[in-house]
Order: structure tokens, then sequence, then C-alpha cells
């Protein structure tokens, strides 16, 4: 797609970083809610920096945009939203560790663990998982309770030991014993896959949509989750730490497997467009109310950052 038929895609996607940073930082809110006796204020200083440094919101995107395909409500999909970038703000906190990846910076920013401490940092990742739940199970997010509880099982399911968890657990491991193709893409699918996959069927379980939408929505979102992860891996071989606002050439330094060192740029670059290609492809029956969500996909494989 031509650069300026981006333009519509890039000005939806600042549009929508509007809501959700008001929301969450009336989530993260000092006053304590019903039910809780305090919010001690340096935690809560940390969570702010972990969750409202930037970023492109993606995520939370592609919740609002897969809940208005099916003309679903706005102000809970929002709330949904909200949630699942809690999580991935909380795994990128604890990513960041040096236990873990050991970075400083994230978004350009020094990451938690520097701008605080290693234990705040632990401690506001672990209440930004607590909180999603939270926000979910809400009344004030106004779906039916059987729909609230089925979007706190995808989620649990999702960010937990068999999604995004596993495969940062499945990641540490391949610094010591590499991985086959196969392993490589059950982890990515697990770590970096899992919550755009959630985050893509979340619509449709706000909207109450069938199980074949449902479905069909989660399968996209497995395809543009695998080629976010190529991309990144991409990135990370080409990219210069300026541009990506964190350090790069990590993985080969860690001698890490990724599909792109298995096969090649070039290799990488035709199978994003493949990717591409059977995103578009899930989301034909859609018609032109996919427009949005077929731009995204191709957001996710062509980025620079």
């Amino acid at each position: 797609m031509a650069k300026d038929d981006q333009i519509p895609f890039e000005a939806a996607l600042l549009a929508s970083t509007g809501p959700i940073e008001a929301l969450l930082r009336r989530l993260l809110d000092d006053r304590p809610l019903s039910g809780e006796i305090a919010r001690p204020q340096r935690l809560m200083e940390a969570m702010r920096h972990g969750v409202l440094n930037g970023g492109k919101r993606l995520r939370p995107f592609l919740v609002m945009e897969s809940a208005a395909l099916f003309s679903a409500d706005g102000e809970a999909a929002l709330r949904v939203a909200a949630a699942l970038e809690c999580v991935h703000c909380y795994s990128l906190i604890h990513d960041d560790l040096p236990a873990m990846d050991d970075d400083d910076l994230r978004r350009g920013q020094p990451t938690v663990h520097k701008a605080f401490d290693e234990a705040t940092a632990i401690l506001a990742g672990d209440a930004l998982l607590a909180l999603a739940f939270d926000i979910i199970a809400d009344e004030a997010t106004m779906l039916p309770a059987e729909r609230r509880a089925a979007l706190v099982l995808a989620l649990a399911r999702a960010a937990g030991a068999g999604g995004m968890v596993g495969g940062q657990m499945l990641d540490l491991e391949a610094e010591r014993i590499q991985p086959e193709e196969a392993g490589i893409i059950r982890l990515q699918a697990m770590k970096t896959g899992a919550l755009i996959r959630f985050a893509c069927e979340a619509g449709a379980i706000v909207a109450g949509a069938p199980a074949a939408d449902r479905e069909r929505l989660a399968e996209f979102g497995s395809a543009i989750g695998l080629a976010f992860q190529l991309a990144d891996d991409l990135l990370d071989l080409t990219a210069d730490a300026r541009q990506m606002g964190k350090a790069t050439g990590k993985d080969a330094a860690a001698g890490k497997a990724t599909l792109v060192a298995l096969h090649g740029a070039n290799w990488a670059r035709n199978q994003l467009q493949g990717l591409v290609d059977q995103a578009h492809a899930l989301l034909c029956p859609y018609g032109e109310d996919a427009v949005l969500l077929k731009q995204a996909a191709e957001f996710v494989a062509a980025r620079n950052s």
C-alpha cells in the first residue's frame, strides 16, 4: 500500500490514543477504589511511568476497532482496551528487569526499574496485572456478566502460563537451547501473539458476536501477531536504538534463535507479505467495515519502530 494510503489509518490510530490514555490516567489515580485500603504514592507513580510513557497503543486500537466491526458498545470496548494495555505494560516492565532482558530504555525513557528500583518495578507490574482484571470485572464495564466472565477467561489464558508468560519462559530457555523453527513459531505465538490475538477476539466478545466471528477475529489476530514479532526481529537486526526507543541487536548478541536469523531478512519480508495477505483474506466477509483492520495488518508488517 502506498504511503499516502496509510494516512487514514495512522490518523485513526493516533485519534484512538486520546480516549485510551485519558481512561488510563483515571484508572491510575492515587485515590483508592471501593474495597481498596490505600494506594501508595510511589507505587502509583511507578505504574504511571510504565503505562503513560507514549507508545502506539496498537493493542487497544485493535480491541476497539474489532468491537466497532460489530457495532459494539464503545465505552465497554474502551475499558477492555485499557485492561489489555495494563497487561501489556506490566509485561514490558517485567521484561525490562535485569533478570529478564535487562534494558535501560523503553519508548525512549528510562525503564521503570531504572527510574525507581527493581522491587518497585516488580510490584508495579504485579499491580497492573491485577488492575486489568479489576477493570473488566467491574460493573462499570457495562456488559452482561457472562461477557465480562468470557473476557476475563480469555485474557487470563492469553496472558498466563499457556500464553504470554509461557512464551517469555520459552524465550529465556532459547538463550541456552536454540529451538527449531516450529519451536520459534510457538514461542512467538505465545510471547507476542497471544495478547494481539486476544485484542482482536475481544471485540467480538464485547459485541456478543457468534462463535464463528470470534474465531475468525482470533485467527486474524494470530496472523498479525506473528507479523508483529517477525517485523520486530527484522528491526532488531536493521534499526538503531534511537529509532526504536530501546536497545537493538540484543537477540543476536544473546544468540537467540529467530526466524530472521534462521532464514534471512529477504525471506522475512516475503513472509510478512504473506501474513498480510492471510489477514486480509480473513476479513473479506466484513467488506469495507474492516478497512482499518486491514490497514492495521499492513502497518504491523511495515512498521519502522
